[in-house]
C-alpha cells in the first residue's frame, strides 16, 4: 500500500498523470511504415504497419484504425483484424468480460501479455487477480497506437504470462495545442455515448489532457443494462532529452449477464432466450417447481434461467514514465504504476435459499486487488554495432477473493444487480494472496553487417505466491513459478530496402493463477493442493517463426511461418456444474504442437482505395490423451477447443478526406468445445460496414464528422463464445450450457466535432 501512495504523490507532483506513450524506438518501429505509405498525400494510410527491422513477427495499428471503429468498441475487436487473432464476444461492442475471448495462435488470453503504456494488464482473464481489461484501462477514443507480436513479445514486456505473443497498447498522448474533442454515439438498443475531452496543450508546466466516457446500452436480447464511466487524465513533459508522462484512469462498469446457453437449449428456446430479468416471479416459480426444492424434483430446466447475473467493477490505473538519454550511449526509462480494483460477480442461485425462506439467493464471487510496481530499462551503445539492453520489473501484488450468499428482501423484492451488496448471510470462503514478481532480462542487438542483424538474450522469471484461507476449507501455502533462464535469439536480415526476412526463437513461462478460482492450484481442497504443489509445473513454450516482409508506397506485405511446442499444459477438471463453483482438480497434462501460416496484405487500389487483407492457416492439437476422473480420455491428435485452422479477414476502405468508409469480411472455420472434438460450432462469416463524412471547418469548428457503423451486416445468427462455462470432454448430445451465441445486426451513429 505503500507504493500505492508514492505512486498518487509522483502522479500529482507530475500534474496528476498521463498517457504515457511508447519508448521512442519502438514507436519508430510501428509507425515507419504507415509514414511511408502516406508520403503520396493520399489520406488513406496503409492499414497495417509492419515492425520494419524486427527480428519476430509483429504488426500494429495506428490511431485511425481505433478511432473509427464503432464508438465504445473494445480496442481488442480492432487488434482482432491481424493475422492469427481470433476475438470473440456476445456483445457487438466486445466488452462483456465474460464472453471475450482472445486467442493468438491457439493460446487464450490468460497465456498471452497485456501492458497499456509499458503498464501491465495481467492476463485479461475474468475476474483478473493481477490486471484488468484494456477496455476497463482506458478509453478506446484514447488509444494512440498497438502493437501485436503474434509469437513472443520482447524480453523487456511485463507480463508472466505470455506463452504465445503480446499485445502492447499505447495512449494517445496529450496535443501540443488547445482543443476540445466531443463525440456522441446512438445506436441500436438504446446506446448512448458521450465522450469529451480538453487538452490544454504547451504550457511551461506541461501538456495535459483530460477525458470523460459516459456509455449506457440495453442487451441486445432479455433486460438489463451495460454502462460504464470512465475517466482518463494525462501528463507530457519533455526538456532536452528527457521526457515525463504519467496517466490516471478510472472505470466503474456495470455489466448484466447473458444467459450461458447450450446447443439443446438454442434448439428448444431460440437464440433470443435470456434469463429472467426483472421478473422475480418468474425466478421464485421457477425455483419453487424445477430445481429441486419445496419437495420437487430437480429438472435440468432450472438451468435454463436464473433471475439476473451481473459484474460490477470499479477500477482506478495509474503510471508514470521517466525517460532519459544519460549521456550519448546510454538510454533509460523507468515506470513506477499502481492499480486497485474492487470487483464483485452477482449470480442470483435458487439452490441456496435465503434465511427468510424465498427459495433464491445472491452469491457472489469478490476481487480486491492492490498492486504496484516499478520497470526499469536501460539501452546501452557497448560498441559501434552492438546495443545492451538490459533492466527489471517488480511487483507486489495483494489479492482478496471471497465467496459470499445475500439474501432477497422477498418474493417480490431482488437486490438490484447494479449495485455492490453488503451484509452478507453466508461467506462459503474467503482468501487472499500475496504474490510477488520479479522479471530480469539481458540481451544484445548486433548489427553484424549493414545488412544483418542478429539479437540474442534472456529472461528470468520467479512468482512467489502466498495463499491463506481467512474462512472455509480452501489450502493455504506458498507455491512458486520459476526460471531462471528463458532465452530469445533472432535475426534479420534487409534483402533490399524494401525486403527483409526474419526468424526467431524464443522460450517462455506462464506463472501459476494466484486465485481461488480459474486454472490455479489453489483452486482445488487442502489434500488435492498438498499432493500438487511439490510436483506441479508451470507451463512453458518453445516458439519458432521465420518470414519475409515487404513494403512500398503502394502496398506491404508480410508472411510467416510458425512452430509452437507447448509443454505441461494444465487442465482444471471441474467436478459437476461449472455455475455451481465445485473445486477443481489441477494437473500437467501434456503438451499441444501448434503449426501453420500467417500472411497480411495490405494496398492501394487507387487514390483513396485501399484493401487489407489478412489470412491464418494453422492447426494445434493436443499430444497427449488425459485421465479425468480415473477415466481415460482418448484426446491426443485432437484440435485444440477454439482454435479455429483458418481465419480470413479482407477490408475494402475509401477514404478521400472528406468521404470515407469500409466493407469488412470475417471468415472463421469449424471451432471445437469439446476436447474429443464431438462438440463443435460451424463456420462462420460475418460482414461488417461503415460510412462517413467528414465536414469542412467552420467558424470555432477545426473538424467534424458524422459516422454510421453496422456490425453483422447479414444478420447471421451464430455461436460467439465457446467455454463461457469451461470446456467438456465431450458432449454428443449438446447439453453442455457453455455456449453463448453472438449478437444481431447492430448500427452505431457517432457525432464527433474539435475545437
Amino acid at each position: 500500500m505503500a507504493r500505492i501512495h508514492t505512486l498518487s504523490a509522483l502522479a500529482t507532483a507530475a500534474a496528476l498523470a498521463c498517457a504515457a506513450t511508447a519508448q521512442a524506438q519502438t514507436v519508430a518501429a510501428i509507425a515507419a511504415p504507415a509514414a511511408a505509405a502516406s508520403a503520396s498525400g493520399d489520406t488513406q494510410t496503409v492499414t497495417i504497419a509492419q515492425g520494419r527491422g524486427q527480428v519476430r513477427s509483429v504488426l500494429g495499428l495506428d490511431a485511425k484504425e481505433f478511432t473509427e471503429a464503432p464508438a465504445g468498441t473494445s480496442p481488442l475487436v480492432t487488434v482482432s483484424r491481424l493475422p492469427g487473432v481470433n476475438f470473440q464476444s456476445a456483445d457487438p461492442l466486445g466488452n462483456y468480460e465474460w464472453s471475450t475471448r482472445f486467442t493468438v495462435r491457439s493460446f487464450s488470453q490468460n497465456q498471452l501479455g497485456f501492458t497499456l503504456d509499458n503498464v501491465p494488464l495481467g492476463d485479461m482473464s475474468y475476474g483478473n487477480f493481477n490486471g484488468l481489461h484494456i477496455s476497463r484501462a482506458i478509453s478506446s477514443e484514447n488509444v494512440g497506437h498497438a502493437s501485436l507480436s503474434q509469437g513472443s513479445g520482447s524480453l523487456d514486456t511485463a507480463s508472466s504470462s505470455n506463452l504465445g505473443g503480446t499485445i502492447q497498447f499505447y495512449s494517445r498522448a496529450p496535443e501540443d495545442k488547445f482543443g476540445l474533442d466531443v463525440r456522441e454515439t446512438l445506436g441500436s438498443d438504446a446506446e448512448h455515448r458521450s465522450y469529451a475531452r480538453v487538452d490544454t496543450g504547451d504550457s511551461v508546466f506541461g501538456r495535459i489532457s483530460l477525458s470523460f466516457t459516459d456509455q449506457d446500452a440495453e442487451k441486445w436480447k432479455g433486460e438489463g443494462h451495460q454502462r460504464q464511466q470512465q475517466f482518463n487524465l494525462g501528463y507530457l513533459a519533455t526538456w532536452g532529452t528527457s521526457r515525463l508522462s504519467a496517466f490516471v484512469n478510472t472505470s466503474k462498469r456495470r455489466e448484466i449477464d447473458y444467459q450461458d446457453m447450450s446447443k439443446e437449449m438454442i434448439g428448444r428456446l431460440g437464440y433470443k432466450w435470456d434469463n429472467f430479468f426483472p421478473n422475480t416471479a418468474a425466478a421464485v416459480n421457477a425455483a419453487n417447481t424445477l430445481c429441486g426444492n419445496n419437495g420437487t424434483t430437480y429438472v435440468t430446466q432450472c438451468d435454463d434461467a436464473y433471475y439476473a447475473g451481473s459484474g460490477l467493477r470499479d477500477d482506478t490505473l495509474m503510471g508514470s514514465t521517466f525517460e532519459t538519454r544519460a549521456w550519448d550511449k546510454l538510454h533509460m526509462a523507468l515506470t513506477l504504476y499502481g492499480h486497485t480494483n474492487k470487483g464483485e460477480g452477482l449470480w442470483y442461485t435458487p439452490y441456496v435459499p435465503s434465511p427468510n425462506g424465498v427459495n433464491v439467493s445472491v452469491r457472489t464471487t469478490e476481487y480486491n486487488i492492490s498492486r504496484s510496481g516499478e520497470i526499469a530499462n536501460f539501452d546501452y551503445e557497448l560498441f559501434s554495432a552492438n546495443t545492451l539492453k538490459f533492466g527489471l520489473w517488480h511487483e507486489d501484488n495483494n489479492f482478496n477473493q471471497a465467496r459470499r450468499f445475500y439474501a432477497v428482501a422477498s418474493a417480490t423484492s431482488f437486490p438490484s444487480p447494479y449495485n455492490f451488496l453488503s451484509n452478507p448471510f453466508f461467506t462459503q470462503w474467503q482468501d487472499t494472496f500475496k504474490t510477488t514478481t520479479n522479471q530480469y532480462w539481458l540481451s544484445d542487438d548486433w548489427d553484424v553487417t549493414d545488412a544483418l542483424t542478429v539479437t540474442a538474450g534472456f529472461k528470468g522469471l520467479h512468482v512467489t505466491t502466498d495463499g491463506t484461507a481467512q474462512i472455509g476449507t480452501m489450502p493455504s501455502g506458498t507455491i512458486e513459478s520459476k526460471k531462471n533462464f528463458l532465452p530469445q535469439v533472432g535475426a534479420n536480415f534487409k534483402l533490399s530496402n524494401t525486403d527483409e526476412l526474419f526468424a526467431s526463437y524464443s522460450k517462455n513461462m506462464r506463472a501459476f493463477q494466484a486465485s481461488a478460482t480459474g486454472t490455479s492450484p489453489f483452486a482445488t481442497t487442502v489434500a488435492g493442493f498438498n499432493a500438487i504443489k511439490s510436483s506441479l509445473k508451470p507451463e512453458t513454450s518453445d516458439d519458432f517463426e521465420a518470414g519475409w516482409r515487404t513494403h512500398h508506397q503502394l502496398y506491404e506485405a508480410t508472411l510467416a511461418a510458425y512452430l509452437v511446442n507447448f509443454h505441461d499444459r494444465l487442465l482444471a477438471v471441474q467436478q459437476g456444474a461449472g455455475i455451481v463453483g465445485n473445486p477443481a482438480v489441477l494437473s500437467n497434462v501434456g503438451g499441444v504442437r501448434s503449426y501453420g501460416l500467417e500472411a497480411s496484405l495490405s494496398f492501394r487500389l487507387m487514390p483513396g482505395l485501399s484493401w487489407t487483407n489478412s489470412l491464418s492457416e494453422g492447426r494445434s492439437t493436443y499430444q497427449d490423451n488425459v485421465v479425468s476422473n480415473n477415466v481415460p480420455v482418448d484426446i491426443k491428435g485432437k484440435h485444440v477447443v477454439d482454435a479455429p485452422d483458418t481465419m480470413l479477414k479482407s477490408i475494402l476502405g475509401y477514404d478521400n478526406g472528406s468521404l470515407f468508409g469500409d466493407l469488412g469480411a470475417d471468415f472463421m472455420s469449424t471451432r471445437y468445445y469439446s476436447y474429443t472434438n464431438d462438440a463443435s460450432v460451424p463456420s462462420r462469416l460475418l460482414m461488417n460496414a461503415s460510412a462517413g463524412y467528414r465536414f469542412p471547418a467552420f467558424g470555432m469548428v477545426k473538424q467534424s464528422s458524422v459516422q454510421l457503423n453496422v456490425t453483422n451486416l447479414t444478420d447471421r445468427k451464430y455461436i460467439s463464445t465457446l467455454g463461457s462455462n469451461g470446456f467438456v470432454n465431450s458432449d454428443p448430445g449438446g447439453t453442455a450450457q457453455t455456449l453463448l451465441p453472438g449478437a444481431p445486426r447492430e448500427w452505431t451513429l457517432t457525432f464527433a466535432a474539435k475545437f
